[in-house]
């Protein structure tokens, strides 16, 4: 069952009213990283304010194809962090430069925060992964604290002519030249297993 939004969200959720909430967004692909995966467990719903993902066993991007930017932007997303089933840190976050998503060429660069508080850089061309950022922690990241339901996050990447950077609530956390990471492309957002979130905004904004 997808855990319940905080009162602040469920207030925000009441102003707005919604034909397709709590279905999949009609715009959205999903794709998993296992072929094999069972799609029946996971949820990707619209929940007003923006989307709630519960992965479960499955680890997978989800985006709107319509959704890209290339040349000097930022991308951002406004996740709030409901407390894992799992003591396993796993992540969530964004993605950037996504191509050939649905063939076996798949592309992009994702940026995600562990359940544990700290972040990493990864990229995914085909079946196979780099790591661009070691997992780090940084005073940036808000922690879910013992007793509270959710904690929010903003995770933005931001891309100029010569430099992308990866910032966490406005704090710039690590650095990468242009010319070593492809971001020109579809972005979204990823989660991997038993990662329980509420996506409140995905934005693209040109510089």
């Amino acid at each position: 069952m997808i855990a319940r939004l905080s009162l602040a969200l469920a207030l925000a959720a009441a102003t707005t009213i919604h034909a397709q909430e709590n279905q999949r967004p009609g715009t959205w692909k999903v794709r998993y990283d296992r072929p094999t995966a069972d799609t029946a467990k996971l949820e990707f719903v619209t929940m007003t304010p923006g989307w709630h993902v519960t992965t479960r066993s499955n680890a997978a991007i989800m985006y709107d194809p319509a959704t890209s930017a290339t040349g000097s932007f930022t991308a951002e997303a406004l996740i709030h962090q409901f407390k894992p089933e799992s003591g396993h840190p796993e992540a969530y976050g964004i993605f950037v430069g996504g191509k050939d998503l649905e063939g076996a060429g798949q592309g992009y660069v994702y940026f995600l925060l562990r359940t544990d508080g700290k972040y990493l850089v990864k990229q995914r061309t085909g079946s196979a992964t780099k790591e661009l950022v070691a997992p780090s922690a940084s005073p940036a990241v808000k922690l879910l604290e013992p007793g509270k339901e959710s904690v929010a996050n903003t995770l933005a990447i931001a891309a100029g002519p010569q430099v992308v950077d990866f910032l966490i609530n406005g704090t710039k956390v690590a650095s990468k030249p242009r010319a070593d990471v492809p971001v020109d492309g579809i972005v979204g957002l990823r989660a991997n297993h038993q990662i329980n979130i509420h996506v409140q905004t995905l934005k693209v904004t040109p510089k």
